[in-house]
């Protein structure tokens, strides 16, 4: 065999594996031997023959196929973003199996269902946590997607994604911003976050103003998926008027620690002032 036919193809998981320096041109005839011998994939051959780390695949296949993934160096994001940065963990398989899921029950081509909050009784049930990662994972599978942070009392999504120091969505309800203030994510194409801003004085009655409803009717004509972050239920009433706009929430409570009866009442109440409640979800996290 000459030196031509040893070579990986252009564009072939092998080229970028030589191209991001981690695989040394040298090697890709071992490889292609071991390949061909145990009939597996190329990057399979490379691991197995201690030419590859495992993290290092994952990073090219995730660019071989555009998808949003980070490296365990990238500081740009908070560690949270399990489903950024670990996106073959079982909890960002966990996520994946919830956005399944959602999308069988509610979002679909009708733009009146392609906005869903995040819902929850108690602070630190994880709501945020789970928003965030929901939205990662929509936006990995090409969802053009939008992460709004509706907390406008204590927001957390600015300390997830570093967003910078906006007008946010109290900004634009307050009518002094548009929607320039929505944000992209580096290195996750097709995410972008609203951050919440600055905390006002009034932030029930600003989520319980038509304009919030116009902006919700705005962005889900230019995004396949909104998520909503809300504040906690059982201090404020923020949640149930923001899924009231939005038309449908998620509920999610905490293993051993969201009394049951809570988050049955929650999801009552809800469904009672018209929200579909499409699901609802333990998180263990």
């Amino acid at each position: 065999m000459n030196a031509p036919d040893r070579m990986i193809p252009h564009g072939t998981i092998g080229d970028l594996l030589v191209a991001r320096g981690v695989l040394q041109p040298e090697h890709i005839g071992r490889i292609i031997d071991r390949q061909h011998a145990h009939n597996e994939p190329f990057g399979e051959a490379a691991i197995a023959l201690n030419l590859l780390q495992r993290s290092d695949l994952d990073a090219a296949l995730s660019t071989q196929f555009n998808y949003g993934y980070l490296l365990e160096g990238d500081t740009h994001l908070s560690r949270e973003l399990v489903a950024a940065f670990k996106p073959f963990s079982r909890a960002a398989e966990e996520m994946r199996a919830l956005r399944g899921q959602i999308m069988l029950r509610w979002l679909n081509e009708d733009r009146r269902r392609r906005v869903l909050c995040v819902v929850s009784q108690r602070p630190r049930d994880g709501r945020s946590f789970i928003a965030a990662n929901l939205a990662v994972v929509f936006s990995q599978q090409g969802q053009r997607t939008l992460l709004i942070d509706a907390n406008l009392r204590q927001p957390r999504q600015d300390q997830l994604f570093h967003t910078g120091h906006s007008a946010g969505l109290a900004g634009i309800l307050a009518g002094r911003a548009g929607l320039e203030v929505i944000e992209a994510v580096p290195g996750l194409p097709g995410l972008r976050v609203l951050p919440a801003g600055a905390t006002p004085p009034n932030p029930q009655e600003l989520v319980g103003m038509a304009s919030f409803g116009e902006l919700l009717q705005t962005v889900s004509q230019q995004f396949d998926v909104v998520l909503i972050d809300t504040p906690p239920c059982e201090q404020y009433a923020d949640a149930e008027i923001i899924s009231a706009r939005a038309g449908a929430a998620l509920v999610v409570a905490r293993k051993n620690r969201s009394p049951m009866r809570g988050v049955s009442e929650l999801a009552r109440r809800l469904q009672d002032t018209g929200v579909a409640v499409v699901g609802s979800i333990l998180n263990h996290h």
